[in-house]
């Protein structure tokens, strides 16, 4: 990279932080980055940082972005299940976009419930702006329960699966 694209990226991660983006990615050309930051962010002016990354020389290729988005008003649990759930690990959605149970349309979905996981281990995709972001694990254990449907839209901070840890 050269300073005037050190100087940018510099700049591209102030703007992250200060609008408080938990996770980004950005391609140009043979250029990939990826910025993520170990808080979660919150809703983001994507026409800010799209004003930003328009000053800078850019080849033909648009810049793919992610950003966090609020989470939205997901209804609670129901009160008698809540002993049950105490004990179980939430894996929560790290961005906005589709879920997919499986890698193409036909083919068996990475996991259902009942199937033992281990940390790491990839559970769905999450399409977002044309990217497909695998959503791993973050916990080894069985799989309870998934909440939501297949090609359906989540939220930032969306409840995706329940996984009993061992």
């Amino acid at each position: 990279m050269n300073p005037e694209e050190m100087k940018e990226l510099k700049e591209l991660i102030e703007f992250l932080k200060e609008n408080k983006i938990g996770e980004f990615d950005l391609e140009r050309g043979e250029l990939k980055v990826r910025i993520k930051f170990a808080q979660e962010g919150s809703a983001a002016d994507l026409a800010g940082l799209s004003r930003l990354l328009a000053s800078a020389p850019a080849p033909a290729t648009l810049p793919a972005v992610q950003a966090a988005a609020a989470p939205s008003g997901a209804p609670a649990p129901a009160p008698a299940a809540e002993n049950e759930d105490a004990s179980l690990h939430i894996v929560k959605s790290p961005i906005v976009g589709t879920f997919y149970e499986s890698p193409s349309p036909g083919t068996p979905a990475f996991v259902k419930a009942g199937d033992q996981v281990e940390q790491g281990q990839v559970l769905c995709i999450i399409e977002a702006m044309k990217l497909m972001n695998e959503i791993e694990s973050d916990a080894s254990g069985e799989i309870v329960k998934r909440f939501v449907q297949n090609g359906q839209p989540v939220e930032y901070g969306q409840q995706l699966f329940a996984v009993r840890p061992r």
